[in-house]
Protein backbone atom coordinates (compact mmCIF):
# COMPACT_ATOMS: atom_id res chain seq x y z
CA UNK A 1 0.00 0.00 0.00
CA UNK A 2 2.52 2.69 1.04
CA UNK A 3 4.69 1.93 -1.93
CA UNK A 4 1.61 3.90 -4.21
CA UNK A 5 1.79 6.88 -1.81
CA UNK A 6 4.26 9.53 -3.88
CA UNK A 7 7.24 10.70 -1.39
CA UNK A 8 7.86 13.83 -1.64
CA UNK A 9 10.89 14.36 0.98
CA UNK A 10 13.62 12.72 1.19
CA UNK A 11 13.65 9.61 3.61
CA UNK A 12 16.52 10.62 6.25
CA UNK A 13 15.00 13.21 8.05
CA UNK A 14 12.93 10.03 9.65
CA UNK A 15 10.20 11.23 11.96
CA UNK A 16 12.38 13.64 14.12
CA UNK A 17 10.69 17.28 14.02
CA UNK A 18 14.01 18.99 14.81
CA UNK A 19 15.53 16.88 11.26
CA UNK A 20 12.58 17.11 9.14
CA UNK A 21 12.77 21.44 10.19
CA UNK A 22 16.72 20.88 9.18
CA UNK A 23 15.91 19.55 6.04
CA UNK A 24 12.64 21.36 4.96
CA UNK A 25 14.51 24.82 5.74
CA UNK A 26 18.64 24.77 5.84
CA UNK A 27 20.06 21.64 4.33
CA UNK A 28 21.07 22.63 0.52
CA UNK A 29 19.99 26.24 0.77
CA UNK A 30 23.38 28.10 -0.56
CA UNK A 31 25.02 29.82 2.47
CA UNK A 32 27.17 32.72 1.33
CA UNK A 33 27.79 33.64 4.89
CA UNK A 34 30.89 33.55 6.73
CA UNK A 35 29.43 33.22 10.21
CA UNK A 36 26.57 30.41 9.07
CA UNK A 37 29.60 28.85 7.18
CA UNK A 38 31.96 28.48 10.18
CA UNK A 39 28.71 27.32 12.00
CA UNK A 40 28.43 24.47 9.86
CA UNK A 41 31.70 23.49 9.89
CA UNK A 42 32.07 23.37 13.11
CA UNK A 43 28.59 21.19 13.54
CA UNK A 44 29.46 19.26 10.99
CA UNK A 45 33.50 18.03 12.72
CA UNK A 46 31.25 17.81 16.10
CA UNK A 47 29.22 15.31 13.88
CA UNK A 48 32.04 13.06 12.98
CA UNK A 49 31.48 9.65 14.21
CA UNK A 50 27.82 10.21 15.82
CA UNK A 51 24.54 11.14 13.91
CA UNK A 52 23.34 14.48 12.97
CA UNK A 53 20.59 14.50 14.97
CA UNK A 54 22.54 14.26 18.01
CA UNK A 55 24.49 17.59 16.90
CA UNK A 56 21.08 19.02 16.00
CA UNK A 57 19.97 19.02 19.78
CA UNK A 58 22.49 20.48 21.18
CA UNK A 59 22.72 23.07 18.22
CA UNK A 60 21.63 25.43 20.78
CA UNK A 61 23.87 25.05 23.40
CA UNK A 62 26.88 24.94 21.02
CA UNK A 63 25.83 28.05 19.76
CA UNK A 64 25.78 29.40 23.41
CA UNK A 65 29.74 27.74 24.63
CA UNK A 66 30.90 28.80 21.58
CA UNK A 67 29.72 32.49 21.03
CA UNK A 68 27.11 32.64 18.39
CA UNK A 69 29.83 30.87 16.27
CA UNK A 70 32.01 34.01 15.59
CA UNK A 71 35.33 33.11 14.02
CA UNK A 72 36.85 35.84 15.71
CA UNK A 73 36.21 35.32 19.12
CA UNK A 74 36.63 31.77 19.28
CA UNK A 75 40.22 32.29 17.57
CA UNK A 76 41.23 33.78 21.00
CA UNK A 77 39.88 31.14 23.41
CA UNK A 78 42.69 30.12 26.28
CA UNK A 79 43.61 27.24 27.77
CA UNK A 80 40.78 28.54 30.48
CA UNK A 81 38.08 29.01 28.53
CA UNK A 82 39.24 25.12 26.44
CA UNK A 83 38.60 23.54 30.10
CA UNK A 84 35.47 24.91 30.90
CA UNK A 85 34.20 24.34 27.31
CA UNK A 86 35.10 20.43 28.42
CA UNK A 87 32.85 20.66 31.63
CA UNK A 88 29.89 21.90 29.49
CA UNK A 89 27.42 19.13 29.68
CA UNK A 90 25.51 20.93 27.08
CA UNK A 91 28.12 19.92 24.06
CA UNK A 92 29.74 17.38 22.96
CA UNK A 93 32.62 17.28 25.32
CA UNK A 94 35.67 15.81 22.98
CA UNK A 95 38.86 17.53 23.70
CA UNK A 96 40.09 16.74 20.26
CA UNK A 97 37.09 18.87 18.64
CA UNK A 98 36.73 21.94 20.77
CA UNK A 99 40.43 22.27 20.28
CA UNK A 100 40.12 21.85 16.71
CA UNK A 101 37.33 24.32 16.48
CA UNK A 102 39.90 27.12 17.94
CA UNK A 103 42.42 26.22 15.61
CA UNK A 104 40.19 26.30 12.53
CA UNK A 105 38.61 29.49 13.78
CA UNK A 106 41.94 30.93 13.39
CA UNK A 107 42.84 29.64 10.17
CA UNK A 108 39.24 30.67 9.57
CA UNK A 109 40.44 34.08 10.11
CA UNK A 110 43.71 33.34 8.21
CA UNK A 111 41.15 32.73 5.28
CA UNK A 112 39.19 35.63 5.85
CA UNK A 113 42.64 38.19 5.61
CA UNK A 114 43.62 36.34 2.34
CA UNK A 115 40.47 36.30 0.47
CA UNK A 116 38.60 38.76 1.68
CA UNK A 117 36.02 35.95 2.92
CA UNK A 118 35.88 32.43 3.46
CA UNK A 119 33.03 32.40 0.94
CA UNK A 120 34.90 33.38 -1.59
CA UNK A 121 37.36 30.78 -0.81
CA UNK A 122 35.29 28.04 -0.10
CA UNK A 123 33.02 28.16 -3.23
CA UNK A 124 36.16 27.75 -5.80
CA UNK A 125 35.34 24.15 -4.84
CA UNK A 126 32.15 23.91 -7.00
CA UNK A 127 33.31 26.44 -9.28
CA UNK A 128 31.13 29.47 -7.51
CA UNK A 129 28.03 27.39 -7.76
CA UNK A 130 25.37 24.98 -6.91
CA UNK A 131 26.60 21.62 -7.62
CA UNK A 132 23.04 20.20 -8.99
CA UNK A 133 23.05 16.22 -8.70
CA UNK A 134 20.03 13.80 -9.43
CA UNK A 135 20.00 11.37 -6.35
CA UNK A 136 17.31 8.97 -6.58
CA UNK A 137 17.89 6.83 -3.33
CA UNK A 138 19.56 7.63 -0.39
CA UNK A 139 22.13 4.43 -1.49
CA UNK A 140 22.61 7.11 -4.14
CA UNK A 141 24.43 9.58 -1.64
CA UNK A 142 28.42 9.50 -1.61
CA UNK A 143 30.55 10.00 0.88
CA UNK A 144 32.93 11.94 -0.52
CA UNK A 145 33.48 13.35 -4.10
CA UNK A 146 36.56 14.65 -6.41
CA UNK A 147 35.46 18.15 -5.08
CA UNK A 148 35.42 16.97 -1.32
CA UNK A 149 38.66 15.54 -1.41
CA UNK A 150 40.00 18.34 -3.28
CA UNK A 151 38.62 20.84 -0.42
CA UNK A 152 39.57 18.72 2.43
CA UNK A 153 43.39 18.59 1.01
CA UNK A 154 43.85 22.19 0.90
CA UNK A 155 42.12 22.75 4.17
CA UNK A 156 44.21 20.52 5.71
CA UNK A 157 47.45 21.67 4.13
CA UNK A 158 46.16 25.29 5.53
CA UNK A 159 46.00 23.52 9.04
CA UNK A 160 42.53 22.86 9.83
CA UNK A 161 41.27 20.17 11.97
CA UNK A 162 38.74 17.52 11.41
CA UNK A 163 38.01 18.48 7.70
CA UNK A 164 38.42 14.77 6.26
CA UNK A 165 36.68 14.54 3.04
CA UNK A 166 33.57 12.83 4.45
CA UNK A 167 33.36 16.00 6.88
CA UNK A 168 34.15 18.00 4.17
CA UNK A 169 31.27 16.50 1.76
CA UNK A 170 28.42 16.86 4.42
CA UNK A 171 29.65 20.35 4.76
CA UNK A 172 29.43 21.39 1.24
CA UNK A 173 25.67 19.24 1.48
CA UNK A 174 24.61 21.44 4.33
CA UNK A 175 25.85 24.47 2.88
CA UNK A 176 24.67 24.09 -0.26
CA UNK A 177 27.57 24.19 -2.38
CA UNK A 178 25.75 20.49 -3.47
CA UNK A 179 22.01 19.87 -4.27
CA UNK A 180 21.96 16.36 -2.68
CA UNK A 181 17.64 16.28 -1.96
CA UNK A 182 16.18 13.31 -4.10
CA UNK A 183 15.03 14.39 -7.33
CA UNK A 184 11.22 13.78 -5.99
CA UNK A 185 11.65 15.97 -2.50
CA UNK A 186 9.63 18.52 -2.55
CA UNK A 187 12.66 20.50 -1.38
CA UNK A 188 14.91 19.34 -4.96
CA UNK A 189 13.04 22.27 -7.30
CA UNK A 190 13.06 25.23 -4.67
CA UNK A 191 17.09 24.37 -3.44
CA UNK A 192 17.69 24.66 -8.02
CA UNK A 193 15.88 27.75 -8.41
CA UNK A 194 17.85 29.27 -5.20
CA UNK A 195 21.12 27.83 -7.14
Amino acid sequence: MTDHIKKVSCDWPGNDPLMIQYHDEEWGVPVHDDRKLFEFMVLDAFQAGLSWSTVLKKRENFRKAFDNFQPVIIAKFNESKIEELLQDAGIIRNKLKVRATVTNAQKFVDLQNEFGTFDKYIWQFTGGKTKINQREKLEDLPVNTVESDNMSMDLKKRGFKFVGTTICYAFMQAAGMVNDHMVYCKRYEEINKMA
